[in-house]
């Protein structure tokens, strides 16, 4: 059974790249005789609004989008992310992180183009402590960071996906640009991320954490995205490996671009589906306008 979502985050109206995502997921399910469902990305509540909300759902409908089950919304599976931390700091797989808030603002969020999607300086500033020795009991309101050397010692130790130095990990990936099997050696996990931030203390998780939590819960076998997310995969895979959650299939769509190339934010009001709608187009238009018109 093919079973894909689509996760937007209540901060902002959805604009053409919101609608190309949502559709393409929708038609790649309906083809394959799947299941599409939705989920609501509202972990960080200082920035969602309950009125954004439910302008996504009307969105949808409007495009003539709908969703197998009741959407999942983030900001109540709040004991689900703490569980997962707990099980990663009780096998030394986490370290506190003192870094400032500024420091971490982006660190917590899906990553975006033109940011480090995966490797984060500050974390220079924080080191694990000698051993991999736990800091017992965990301190609730922490930032938390993945400790790599650790991380990759255990999947060593347990062959876990066959991790080496030569393949480390893999997922399958069918998007335009990336096809077949995507490998990350051992040595890049860390060199390249090295200890991301797991858990803010402001949100208790992470875009890395609640969207590999979440993606297992909801039983999806297909993630379709933008591409701007392709390097994220690569921690995505390792903490399925070490939750002992499945792995999807992915698939990293090319992204919608405004006429300077640059990717569409929520910023871009000028390309809101709400404004686009009251301008009298249709569905059939957005379609055309996002490359989906099949003409």
């Amino acid at each position: 059974m093919f079973v894909t979502r689509f996760a937007p985050s209540p901060t902002g109206p959805l604009h053409l790249g919101h609608a190309y995502s949502a559709l393409l997921a929708h038609d790649m399910a309906m083809a394959a005789g799947g299941i599409f469902l939705l989920r609501i990305e509202d972990i960080d509540q200082e920035r969602a609004r309950p009125e954004w909300e439910a302008q996504i759902y009307d969105d949808l409908h409007w495009l003539g989008l709908d969703w197998a089950h009741p959407p999942m919304r983030q900001s109540q599976r709040q004991s689900a992310y703490v569980a997962a931390l707990d099980d990663l700091w009780d096998r030394h797989l986490l370290f506190p992180c003192a870094c400032s808030r500024r420091d971490l603002l982006l660190s917590g969020q899906a990553p975006q183009e033109g940011a480090e999607a995966v490797h984060d300086a500050c974390h220079r500033k924080c080191t694990p402590q000698p051993g991999g020795v736990p800091y017992p009991p965990r301190v609730q309101g922490q930032h938390l960071r993945l400790d790599m050397r650790n991380a990759l010692a255990l999947c060593k130790h347990h062959n876990v996906a066959g991790i080496d130095d030569q393949h480390g990990l893999s997922f399958q990936e069918t998007g335009p640009t990336h096809r077949g099997t995507v490998f990350t050696a051992r040595s890049a996990y860390a060199t390249d991320i090295a200890d991301v931030v797991i858990a803010r203390r402001d949100i208790a998780t992470s875009y890395h954490l609640s969207v590999v939590v979440d993606d297992a819960a909801q039983g999806i076998t297909h993630v379709v995205r933008g591409e701007d997310l392709f390097e994220a995969t690569r921690i995505h895979v390792l903490l399925q490996k070490l939750l002992h959650l499945p792995t999807p299939i992915y698939h990293h769509h090319r992204l919608i671009r405004d006429e300077a190339g640059k990717r569409l934010a929520k910023r871009d009001d000028a390309r809101a589906l709400a404004k686009y709608r009251a301008e009298g187009a249709t569905p059939t238009d957005i379609r055309r306008l996002v490359g989906l018109d099949h003409g």
